[in-house]
């Protein structure tokens, strides 16, 4: 066979692609992480990485017990300064690699310092957007060349193995989305969910409202697309290429349309980066034209890598087995690993769609009849008359956790306590990961927690949202409660002071 024709010499433009555009997503990640995980989960954040390891280490039998549980570089040292430094190390790693430096041991060290910060994140990285990024970035390992950070090395050619693991991880990611859909939420079967969803989802964009108000049979018919993306493309993955390569439009196009209804953090543009897998170098040309991979040769691979690349596929093969069996279950669960590694994992999104949309507001006043005065959150709706913010593929963690809490009681959001703590202290840096403050001043001596129902107004309206009073969701607090000291001595979190 003629070395132009080997399998491997038709990805050059395909390894490229995936390869920047992980290290563009890893980057978006990591300044997530450098601009805000020190009010997170630093020493004096909402909820603490140092003391999480440590209750951590007492439920294993001790640390080392831990990290094998675990694995995470922060059992070494979790203090501000060493999780602000790994993320600002990554942020300039992932810079580098969507710049084109793209060697194997950048795309090592961003997958181990993404990974330790997932296992240390708690609440803030439970999502499915997280271990798709470790996952993803565990196979740019193998598919980046290590030689030197040329992309168009010859001595270092794309391993196709490499690229179809991709695939299945697409297939698995669609696949799985369509199922857990389908089992989820009757309103995926009767074709109504999208008459909801742009409006309850968790932080909608100004062009959200805009798909909310499209008439019922376009979105009935934005669902038999969604199942058609999700349950039947897949299989074309692993069709021949011009099969596959109409599955890979259908995907790409399909994530840009998720961008453009809303704020989905990261997730919609990673998902597009592994949807490239399915490309191959000849439809991209015209795309990339001023690139040349006509006259790229695919040498023999060293037998050590053929070694490498057949124990990866054998690793990924095993560890396909509970996702797979995950995915055929009818108690289907979306989102999990069942590796610590999260090496191989299964995922889902919007198994279930809300009716209305609720929303907490935090709100100051100058005693506890009142009256009251909206503290906002930077993106969730608070004030009716302020435009939705366009984020993505930027995430906001307190914001998006937010969302979650009007679907339980404060029980199970106890962070929301320490928040309401924080700021009757007037802390800037907690006020700082919020909306601009209407107590510049002096913090208020009372913070309560208000639930409200927002709607979309009517096209016309001067205002973007309405919304109704639903009631007390935490009742109001003051810095000398001694109900709110005991609950922040409960968990471990020292009382703030003025």
């Amino acid at each position: 066979m003629s070395e132009d024709f080997r399998p491997g010499a038709r990805l050059w433009l395909t390894r490229a692609l995936v390869l920047r555009g992980l290290g563009a997503v890893y980057a978006v990640a990591f300044l997530v992480a450098a601009l805000q995980n020190r009010v997170l989960i630093g020493a004096g954040g909402l909820t603490p990485a140092r003391a999480f390891l440590e209750r951590m280490g007492e439920a294993y039998g001790g640390r080392l017990a831990g990290f094998v549980a675990r694995p995470s570089l922060f059992w070494l040292d979790a203090s501000d300064a060493t999780l602000l430094g790994a993320a600002w190390v990554g942020v300039a790693l992932g810079l580098a690699a969507a710049a084109g430096r793209v060697r194997g041991p950048v795309f090592l060290g961003m997958w181990a310092l993404y990974l330790s910060i997932v296992h240390v994140g708690q609440v803030w990285y439970g999502y499915g957007w997280e271990t798709l990024l470790c996952e993803a970035g565990f196979l740019a390992i193998f598919l980046a060349p290590w030689r030197s950070g040329r992309l168009f090395d010859p001595r270092s050619p794309p391993a196709e193995l490499v690229i179809w693991l991709y695939r299945w991880l697409a297939f698995r990611l669609m696949f799985g989305a369509g199922l857990i859909k389908l089992r989820g939420d009757a309103c995926w079967t009767d074709l109504t969910c999208l008459q909801f969803h742009y409006e309850t989802q968790p932080m909608p964009h100004p062009l959200s409202a805009l798909w909310h108000r499209l008439p019922d049979g376009a979105h009935a018919a934005g669902v038999l697309v969604n199942h058609a993306v999700e349950l039947v493309v897949p299989f074309f993955i692993f069709a021949p290429r011009p099969l596959r390569t109409a599955a890979g439009v259908a995907l790409v196009g399909f994530q840009l349309s998720l961008i453009a209804s809303g704020n989905l953090s990261f997730l919609n543009w990673l998902t597009l980066v592994i949807g490239l897998s399915c490309f191959e170098d000849e439809p991209m040309k015209r795309l990339l034209s001023h690139i040349d991979v006509s006259k790229m040769r695919q040498p023999p691979p060293h037998p050590a890598r053929r070694w490498v690349l057949g124990a990866l596929a054998v690793v990924v093969g095993l560890l396909s087995l509970a996702p797979v069996a995950n995915m055929l279950s009818p108690g289907q669960v979306m989102n999990s690993s069942f590796d610590r590694l999260r090496l191989v994992n299964t995922y889902g999104a919007f198994g279930s769609v809300g009716r209305e949309r609720l929303t907490v507001v935090v709100q100051g006043g100058p005693s506890a009849e009142g009256p009251w005065t909206d503290i906002p959150w930077r993106c969730q709706p608070v004030d009716v008359d302020a435009r939705p913010c366009w984020l993505t593929p930027y995430h906001l963690r307190l914001d998006w956790q937010a969302w979650f809490a009007p679907f339980s009681d404060i029980y199970e959001h106890p962070w929301m306590v320490h928040l309401v703590a924080r700021l009757l202290a007037g802390d800037p840096d907690v006020q700082g990961l919020m909306g601009e403050s209407p107590f510049p001043d002096a913090p208020p001596p009372f913070v309560r927690l208000e639930l409200y129902r927002y709607a979309f107004a009517p096209p016309g309206a001067a205002a973007w949202w309405t919304r109704d009073d639903l009631g007390t969701y935490l009742r109001p607090l003051s810095l000398d409660d001694p109900a709110l000291r005991t609950f922040m001595e409960g968990y471990g979190w020292p009382m703030p002071s003025p």
